[in-house]
């Protein structure tokens, strides 16, 4: 798994609890993605042993992690039918 200098000295260091098979699986098998503007890709899990979703910010390339932390604020839109 490629990460960017950013993730292993900043990411790592404030978030120690995170655990690469996370990040992988988000990538590998998001129940979410999206593209930001800048060309780089979110993708989402939800992660049991954190209580929340996890999301993954890779570049470009959609494999190589630059960013990845606790969404407290992520929410599935669903539509509601009446």
């Amino acid at each position: 798994m490629k990460t960017t200098r950013y993730f292993e000295e900043q990411v790592l260091r404030k978030r120690p609890y995170l655990k690469m098979e996370w990040c992988e699986q988000a990538i590998r098998k998001p129940e979410f993605h999206e593209m930001q503007p800048d060309g780089r890709i979110r993708h989402w899990i939800y992660v049991p042993d954190l209580g929340k979703y996890l999301r993954v910010v890779t570049l470009e390339d959609g494999r190589t992690i630059h960013n990845a932390f606790p969404d407290r604020n992520f929410k599935i839109a669903t539509t509601k039918e009446e």
